[in-house]
């Protein structure tokens, strides 16, 4: 099951480097914006896309499986029916602990597979809104 907790995403927002699956080169879109506001948050933002050769600076890669660098969140702005060979990729790399599928992204049954190979999933949920709530409140908060 899907995590659900604020408790849950904020430990999920702990981790550092996110491979972000559709990455996009159009400002005003969610898959460049969010990827964006995480890259100015610190978060090592690794961008996938095949159709680009570079994205918020950084190079881009064509999948999952080409990435040389570690991953611990594999962020989805893929289409629901790309879920399951995306989760494929991911469960074939050693290094990456969550599976973050955007708002509206969903399989169940790639869900299901990730889980029992021990990877935490959240699913439909916006990295950008949930970082604003549960890290960003907090910091600015306590400063």
């Amino acid at each position: 099951m899907p995590i659900e907790t604020d408790a849950e995403v904020r430990t999920v927002l702990e981790q550092n480097t996110v491979a972000v699956v559709g990455c996009s080169s159009t400002p005003g879109k969610a898959a460049h914006e969010i990827p964006k506001y995480l890259d100015a948050q610190g978060y090592e933002v690794i961008p996938v896309n095949p159709n680009a050769d570079e994205l918020l600076g950084r190079p881009a890669y064509d999948s999952l499986s080409d990435v040389e660098e570690d991953i611990d969140i594999v962020d989805v702005f893929r289409p629901s029916d790309e879920v399951a060979g995306i989760v494929d990729a991911a469960l074939e790399r050693d290094d990456v602990e969550v599976i973050w599928l955007q708002l509206g992204i969903h399989d169940d049954e790639a869900v299901a597979r990730a889980e029992a190979a021990g990877l935490t999933v959240v699913e439909d949920r916006c990295m950008k809104p949930e970082h604003q709530r549960l890290v960003a409140s907090a910091y600015h908060s306590n400063n």
